[in-house]
């Protein structure tokens, strides 16, 4: 059963303008779109959300192969923050063999994130640590 909120009817083609009498059917590209997304299971969508953030996070630290000398904290903080968060909602759904991975990658992440700032964060509120917890160097990995 599809709850009619969240999945509303695809709207009929629109016919395309006659030419000679005969009729062709446009085909909405949006709803062609929505179809293929409705395909593609949520796993994999939040994933690569959070390889997105991951890797604008890493750029915004300096990581990036092709621009070491670009550092913006500012932004890989709010990169972070917003990986940990949704890391943090949909661990259930991705289940551990999903999520430990980006779990590893975020923490490296915030592990850069202390190495690259000048200024330290009091204990517990660095980048995604609300979601976390204290991110040490030397702690033991879950």
């Amino acid at each position: 059963m599809s709850d009619p909120v969240s999945t509303p009817p695809s709207p009929a083609p629109s016919p395309a303008p006659s030419s000679g009498g005969t009729e062709q059917l446009r085909v909405d590209p949006l709803s062609t779109a929505s179809r293929d997304i409705a395909e593609v299971p949520s796993v994999e969508i939040i994933s690569t959300a959070a390889l997105h953030l991951m890797s604008a996070a890493a750029v915004n630290l300096g990581l990036a192969e092709d621009l070491p000398d670009h550092k913006d904290l500012d932004e890989a903080r709010s990169l972070i923050d917003a990986l940990a968060g949704l890391l943090d909602a949909s661990a259930p759904s991705l289940g551990h063999h999903h999520a430990a991975p980006l779990r590893d990658g975020l923490r490296s992440l915030q592990l850069a994130f202390k190495e690259a700032s000048t200024i330290p964060d009091e204990p517990g509120t660095g980048p995604g640590e609300k979601y976390t917890g204290e991110v040490h160097p030397a702690a033991s990995r879950r």
